[in-house]
């Protein structure tokens, strides 16, 4: 009995688990037989993949043969097999082409289908694809992104459509958004990115009761925000980035009770944060960076405990940092970089660790930091390193300052990227201190780390990016360290106190496939010996300002088999003599060259012509001499030539003037002769020209008013010039010049792209100082001293409203100073002695604060001299001639009166016989009263 009952068992089991077999293949086989897709919508496919342009064979598996809801893209409804979606990924970015539609009238057998989705393809000639609306009734999904769309109608009449989702982005409309796009009453999502859309926003308001989600950034507005926008109470996802908006961020507006996700970054806006925006309970990420948003962040924002991400930098906010945003728990990247915050930066991290309720996460999810870039004082406090998330922090320029111990980095286990340099921190750890973390970058510059070689370093095994620079730091690096940087992607020790001799450069197994950059700055130390060898794939290398000494020829010319990656070669103010080596082919990549402040001898090789990238030449005080080598005219790129306190002679080149990119030419203190050839005046975007100290003669060209720069005050940047700023690290690397002007020689780099400057003193030019010069509207600095110039100064000086210095001493100028250099109000040096000029000293603000040696060796009067101008004879004898005429007047008016009173009193007394008897019976009468 237990022997069958166990069979009975076994075989029902085994039938059963058949019998569900079966089920489920009969199943398959039902899906599968409704899955067909109908006849004439597999022919409508058919015809479009006949119609389109294929040739990356995107519609391959669309086979006549084979049920088309098994095609790629095609998604068929599983009961009516119906097609109800169709996605068709028409670019290939490995062939760089993609497939072609041109029509849209085979869509119309397609009568259920509910999402379409050709993104990629080309739809340039599709004249029609908006009726595509209208064909599909049940189209919810449409997506035409990077179509290659060129026209959008500004009117559309759709057949009540039930459209939900549409993605235009990626187009080139170059129109205003049409009001027809958000006039579907089931609207959810719209999509708009990088379709450059211009002009204002429709009028609204819209009936967009379901309307979630607005991706717009990176178009061409150019316009307000609409208000009508921030009135959609159900508007989850919002991103308006990039798109030149200008003008306020509306406040008083509707909750945005729903809203997630808000982007107005890299815009024109310039209002304060609104008070809407705190109300948004529900919002996760918030980016405003990069617009010009003023005034403070109210405590409100404490309201706001979903966020997740903050970034408002790049703006112009101010006030104390609000303490309370330490308080956002769930708040993983702050960023409130690069405005003016101000305060005690430590009321930030104090509130960080007052956890939340039990069960509700950790005291701070804070993963990344950047409060660099602002006025923040203070010390960090000792709270600071209990943020175990902590990743990414920056505070770089501010006003810290203080004393950091380990207990600073106690918990920072996670951190990664640490940059708090231009701040006053002292960091006082042990020797043997062990930090917590295993960090990729350390940017310490300006620290106090010395006197003694941090040896903590020795325990970051990651590290990639170190900058000790000014730290302090004194005598030689050890050796584990020189080991160490071979995976330091970025070392920056410049001006410390560092001694001793660096080994060969080299770089890591581990790290050659890092990719670059790779950096070295090791300047304004005390390094000596030979130079090092570098591996060739360093980009950018400073060893200026140290004691190397000898020659460079084990350097330059160490590969000659092998080309150079370098970019930036800094050797200057060291004590390298001998010659500059023939061997500049193997440095082709080569942009910066400076090797200024040696003691180089003989002339400049031909082979600097190979360095085609090259930007700037710097050869300024050392002992190199002949003439300039031709091949030179190769490097057309150049932007800086300073060559100046050298021995160079022979006649400035005419190939100069094919250098039109040069910005600085300074060849100030050789022995340079000849005339200026007119073909120097080609050099349009000159901004500072130094051939002062030479002996260059013949006149000054008249086409000086070519140089376009002077005239527009700088050069126009084009080709993504980045303000001669040539380092991967923006403001490491910055161009300078050195500049004579007011009497004295300044040191120009942030603000060098601003100034002008034009000096020929101390040569034997000769005749007119040229009219054309005064239409250098923007020059700011003009020194034509100790020449031997004729004429007089050009009358309409006053053009040159933005001049700062002006010497046109020791020449043989004649004539009055023109009264209309009185109006230049910007004049703050001024010489004009030892010439031949007469008259008064024009009277203004500036001219009579001058030293009164500015005006000396002339024939000049006036204020601030002690000469007195002397009156005009003619003047003078004009003026005696009017005293004279007033005395013969005066005599002339009192005969006339005396005339006129004696005949007025006589005239009646002989002519009328009463009068006369009445006079002389008065007068009987007085007789005889006076006599009684």
């Amino acid at each position: 009995m237990p022997f069958f009952g166990t069979f009975f068992s076994y075989n029902f089991t085994k039938m059963r688990g058949l019998y569900c077999i079966v089920l489920v293949l009969f199943t398959i086989k039902f899906c599968s037989c409704s899955g067909i897709c109908k006849e004439n919508e597999k022919t409508a496919l058919l015809r479009l993949k006949k119609e389109a342009n294929d040739p990356t064979n995107v519609l391959s598996s669309w086979v006549d043969k084979e049920d088309c809801c098994n095609w790629e893209g095609v998604l068929c409804h599983n009961v009516t097999g119906s097609v109800i979606e169709l996605s068709i990924n028409g670019w290939d970015w490995t062939e760089l082409k993609g497939l072609k539609i041109d029509d849209f009238q085979w869509l119309s057998s397609l009568d259920n289908l509910d999402s379409l989705d050709m993104s990629g393809v080309d739809l340039s000639e599709a004249t029609n694809w908006t009726e595509v609306i209208n064909i599909l009734p049940s189209l919810v999904n449409l997506r035409f992104s990077n179509c290659s769309l060129h026209s959008i109608p500004p009117l559309f009449d759709h057949n009540s459509s039930v459209l939900e989702n549409l993605d235009l982005s990626l187009n080139n409309f170059d129109s205003p958004i049409p009001g027809w796009v958000f006039s579907f009453g089931g609207l959810v999502s719209l999509e708009f990115t990088g379709s450059n859309f211009t002009g204002s926003f429709p009028e609204g308001p819209f009936n967009l009761t379901s309307f979630t989600t607005l991706r717009a950034s990176s178009n061409s507005f150019g316009s307000v925000l609409p208000r009508w926008l921030f009135d959609l109470s159900n508007l989850e996802y919002l991103d308006l980035s990039f798109s030149s908006l200008a003008g306020p961020i509306p406040n008083g507006v509707g909750n945005f009770t729903k809203l997630t996700y808000l982007s107005l970054a890299s815009n024109n806006l310039n209002s304060t944060i609104p008070n809407w925006l705190y109300g948004c309970k529900n919002l996760e990420t918030l980016i405003m960076k990069d617009n010009s948003l003023e005034g403070t962040v109210s405590d409100s924002i404490s309201n706001l405990t979903s966020l997740t991400s903050i970034d408002m930098s790049e703006n112009f906010l101010s006030g104390k940092l609000p303490s309370v945003i330490g308080k956002l728990w769930k708040l993983e990247d702050l960023d409130l970089s690069e405005n003016r915050f101000e305060g005690e930066v430590s009321e930030v991290f104090n509130t960080m660790n007052d956890c939340p309720p039990i069960g509700s996460g950790n005291c701070s999810s804070l993963r990344t930091l950047r409060l660099n870039d602002n006025k923040l004082i203070g010390n960090l406090p000792k709270s600071f390193g209990q943020l175990p998330n902590l990743q990414f922090c920056f505070m770089s320029s501010n006003r810290l300052e203080g004393v950091l111990t380990e207990e600073h980095f106690t918990n920072l286990t996670n951190l990664k990227f640490f940059s708090a340099s231009k701040s006053n921190f002292t960091l006082r750890v042990s020797s043997d201190w062990i930090p917590s973390f295993q960090a990729s970058d350390i940017v310490m510059g300006g620290w106090r780390l010395g006197p003694d070689f941090p040896l903590w370093i020795q325990t970051q095994q990651s590290i990639m990016n170190l900058d000790i620079s000014n730290a302090g730091i004194v005598g030689e690096v050890p050796t584990w360290f020189w080991n160490l940087s071979s995976q330091i992607r970025f070392l920056n020790m410049s001006h410390n106190q560092l001694i001793g001799k660096i080994p060969t450069f080299s770089i890591s197994d581990s790290s050659m496939g890092s990719g670059g950059p790779w950096l070295i700055y090791l300047s304004s130390n005390n390094f000596s010996g030979l130079l090092p060898h570098i591996p060739t794939m360093v980009t950018e290398l400073d060893l200026s300002d140290n004691t190397f000494s000898e020659g460079l020829t084990g350097f330059l010319c160490d590969k000659k088999n092998e080309s150079y990656m370098l970019e930036i070669l800094h050797l200057g103010g060291n004590r390298f003599s001998e010659e500059i080596p023939d061997c500049w082919m193997n440095w082709p990549e080569l942009r910066v060259v400076n090797l200024g402040e040696n003691k180089l001898t003989g002339g400049i090789p031909r082979s600097i012509g190979a360095l085609t990238n090259l930007k700037s030449l710097d050869l300024k005080r050392n002992k190199l001499s002949g003439p300039l080598p031709s091949s030179l005219n190769n490097c057309t790129r150049l932007w800086k030539i300073d060559m100046n306190e050298n021995e160079f002679d022979g006649n400035l080149p005419p190939w100069f003037g094919t250098l039109s990119k040069l910005i600085v030419l300074s060849l100030r203190s050789n022995k340079f002769d000849g005339e200026l050839a007119p073909e120097i005046c080609k050099l349009n975007d000159l901004q500072i020209l130094d051939l002062a100290n030479n002996n260059l003669f013949g006149a000054i060209p008249r086409c000086v008013n070519n140089f376009t720069a002077m005239v527009n005050g700088r050069k126009e940047i084009r080709d993504g010039d980045d303000e001669m700023d040539y380092s991967y690290y923006v403001g490491v690397f910055r161009e300078s010049a050195r500049v004579a002007t007011k009497g004295n020689m300044y040191q120009y780099d942030t603000i060098l792209s601003l100034f002008t400057s034009m000096d020929l003193s101390n040569n034997n030019l000769s005749g007119n100082i040229p009219m054309s010069l005064t239409s250098l509207v923007g020059l700011r600095s003009l020194n034509f001293s100790h020449n031997q110039l004729t004429s007089s100064i050009p009358r309409d000086i006053d053009k040159m409203k933005v001049l700062e210095s002006l010497d046109i001493s020791n020449n043989q100028l004649s004539g009055e100073i023109p009264q209309s250099i009185s109006s230049l109000s910007s004049l703050s040096y001024l010489n004009v002695s030892h010439n031949n000029l007469s008259g008064q000293i024009p009277v203004s603000t500036q001219l009579q604060s001058f030293s009164p040696f500015s005006f000396t060796g002339n024939k000049l009067c006036g204020l601030p001299l002690v000469e007195r101008c002397s009156k005009n004879p003619e003047v003078e004898n004009e003026e005696e001639e009017d005293d004279d005429n007033e005395v013969e007047w005066f005599y002339v008016s009192m005969a006339i009166g005396f005339i006129v009173a004696f005949w007025g009193v006589s005239a009646p007394l002989l002519f009328i016989r009463p009068w006369r008897h009445a006079y002389y019976g008065f007068l009987d009468r007085k007789w005889k009263s006076w006599h009684t």
